[in-house]
């Protein structure tokens, strides 16, 4: 668990996360060496050749050279392999180990530099088979140290050098001097600047202005008091993900109810509501998918699409819609027309602008419904990822709505925009003077959800009939007054474990403790239990037979801080300190809950049969409340529960089968 000390500073990795990479370098040096030592047995006696005499010394030395380095990692990845995650006693020999692994990367620099020079002379005679063997050498030689270089790199961690201090905001500590409050300024400080650098290189590509500058310091700062109380390097993380999933499953698997909660009794009146809200949920879903665009109609129709775009769109721009932002070849436009199946006419407003906290969306006129439908697109750019991000809590204050509260920042600013370009801009009056007696409808996916939630609830005065389904929005959206307030116009739609259902600061919060728990508790060393869950999440099997088993320690055992290679923790962590005090978990919240809006329709896989090129599945959908969102699940779907076309197939597959229920 605690990050390897090496030269004075902490790097990104452990002391137990050099047995996979260790072992296939062994493997490249071992099947290396004994063909090096072929050649030489092959060639022996036979290097009269002009340059034979420098040849021969070289391939000795080499022999040599690889046999070090064999012994080096041999005895590295043995001592990588004891200890558990979180008991690093047992490899406090590594740092001696590796010191001297990396010390024989000089000579094999410089034998690989001879040997470079040796092939590359001209005067040289030799047999073909051994130059090529040596050019092979060489290059060997030089991807090993580069891919070495590229990994150290990587493992470089900015605040390696700094003493660092595990404090939060809701745990009090007397510094001992104002020198001390300013080293932990500093270190604060220094921290975020490293995560404003990482997030400013990532998003390299994009215009960067003032709004992006603030929406960099508020990320930085969040990732900055996330990450700070914790000494996990990346594999911690990965392993406790794999025990996170087969302990899970375990529950799953026991007969008793799992953690779903009906919010509604199966009353049939419930039941012909949602069937009925299931039904427009599988209309209206058609609408924020297209907002997507081309790369949702390309990925849905890999084969087909371009040509139908090619065909249908180019030089078929119309001229009544207002539309703005770019659209090279009109493809997007295209792409919404194919999927919603409306015609030009129907198009009220189209904008593909976007930049941070500036979202695209749609305004057409839905003539099946009767419903004028505004729907906002879903993430899809590094700004809509800046707009995600910036998950700091604002006020809400509405005029006559009681029911004021915590919303997401960005996700609401994201809603004013569009909220200013529909009301000062007159669209809605436009659509209104076009098809008054139409309802208005507000749809959205994932970050489109969240956003046609918020703007629901600003346009809810002004459209009392207004109806929004928010589409896997995201969990940490709305205080609980005005979750509860939505629920009268609002029903979002969450397929399966969907991650970004439950993507909140407190279910973050609430994983990695989570983690941290299950990988000090756990008695099986890291590399087994990624192989193992490797293993599992590709072939499956019975988790009872993976390492996911406390290793029975008494309570008191348990509590004990964890060791730390060159004593790098000077405080312990709050999350390691909720494991000796459960009190800690009932404290007061460093981040404030934010619920999903309106009424909650769960949708949830229950068979699946998989054929040659395509699978059906079975679903089942029921009335759920936030409680079953209250924690993040842990699977191989939670990424693709969330996606568009899964939400639209699993819709339509319910609504075929109410249909076909009825027609029966």
């Amino acid at each position: 668990m605690p990050g390897l000390v090496v030269f004075g500073r902490r790097w990104a990795i452990g002391s137990d996360d050099f047995v996979l990479p260790g072992a296939f370098e062994l493997l490249v040096r071992l099947v290396w060496w004994m063909g090096i030592l072929a050649l030489y047995a092959v060639h022996k006696g036979q290097f009269n050749c002009p340059g034979g005499g420098l040849l021969h010394s070289y391939l000795l030395v080499l022999l040599v050279l690889l046999a070090s380095i064999i012994c080096a990692l041999s005895a590295l990845v043995y001592i990588s392999m004891q200890g558990t995650i979180s008991n690093p006693g047992p490899r406090k020999s590594l740092p001696k180990l590796l010191y001297t692994r990396l010390f024989l990367y000089l000579p094999e620099f410089v034998w690989a530099v001879v040997g470079a020079v040796w092939v590359s002379d001209s005067s040289v005679r030799c047999e073909k088979a051994v130059i090529n063997a040596i050019i092979g050498t060489v290059i060997a030689s030089w991807v090993i140290i580069i891919f070495t270089i590229i990994g150290v790199v990587i493992v470089f961690d900015p605040l390696g050098g700094k003493k660092t201090f595990y404090l939060t905001d809701s745990v009090n500590r007397n510094l001992e001097s104002s020198q001390s409050g300013q080293l932990l300024y500093n270190v604060k400080n220094t921290a975020t600047r490293v995560w404003e650098k990482r997030i400013r290189l990532l998003c390299c590509c994009i215009v960067q202005d003032d709004d992006h500058r603030v929406a960099f310091t508020s990320i930085a700062e969040l990732f900055r008091a996330y990450f700070s109380d914790t000494d996990l390097v990346p594999s911690d993380i990965a392993a406790g993900l794999i025990l996170l999933h087969q302990e899970q499953d375990k529950m799953e698997s026991c007969p008793k109810e799992p953690e779903e909660v009906l919010c509604h009794p199966p009353s049939s009146l419930a039941t012909d509501d949602l069937d009925v809200e299931l039904e427009n949920a599988a209309h209206y879903m058609l609408f924020a998918a297209a907002a997507y665009g081309w790369p949702y109609y390309i990925y849905t129709n890999p084969l087909t699409a371009l040509c139908k775009l090619n065909g249908d769109c180019c030089g078929n721009r119309p001229t009544d819609s207002d539309i703005t932002g770019s659209d090279r070849h009109n493809f997007h436009f295209g792409s919404i027309l194919k999927i919603t199946g409306l015609q030009y006419r129907d198009f009220i407003h189209i904008s593909f602008h976007n930049k941070i906290y500036e979202i695209p969306f749609f305004v057409a006129l839905d003539h099946k419904k009767e419903a004028i439908v505004v729907a906002v697109r879903g993430t899809l750019s590094f700004e809509d990822i800046l707009t995600d991000l910036s998950a700091d809590c604002e006020d809400l204050t509405l005029e006559d709505v009681l029911e004021n509260g915590f919303v997401h920042k960005g996700i609401t600013q994201a809603a004013n925009y569009i909220y200013r370009k529909l009301i000062n801009d007159g669209i809605l009056n436009q659509a209104f003077t076009i098809a008054p007696e139409y309802k208005l409808v507000i749809v959205g996916h994932s970050l489109g959800g969240g956003t046609a939630s918020i703007l629901a609830i600003m346009l809810r005065n002004s459209f009392p009939t207004l109806r929004c389904y928010a589409f896997s929005p995201p969990g940490g959206l709305l205080s609980k007054s005005l979750a509860d307030y939505t629920k009268h116009f609002i029903v979002s739609v969450i397929v399966g474990k969907d991650l970004v259902a439950r993507l909140s600061m407190p279910n973050m919060e609430d994983l990695k403790r989570r983690i941290v728990r299950i990988v000090a508790n756990c008695n099986k060393p890291k590399y087994r239990i990624l192989l193992r869950g490797c293993w599992y999440e590709v072939f499956g099997g019975d988790p009872e037979n993976f390492p996911t088993e406390l290793d029975g320690r008494s309570q008191d055992a348990l509590t004990q801080p964890l060791l730390a290679e060159e004593s790098l923790m000077v405080h312990r962590s709050p999350s390691y300190s909720a494991l000796e005090d459960e009190s800690h978990l009932h404290s007061p919240p460093q981040y404030p809950h934010l619920y999903l809006p309106g009424k909650i329709i769960h949708i949830v896989e229950e068979s699946s049969s998989r054929r040659l090129c395509s699978s059906d599945s079975k679903y089942t959908a029921r009335w759920s409340n936030e409680a079953a969102f209250s924690s993040i699940l842990i699977s191989p779907k939670m990424i693709t529960d969330h996606m568009p076309d899964v939400v639209l197939k699993a819709l339509n597959s319910l609504s075929q089968e109410h249909g076909s229920c009825i027609s029966c």
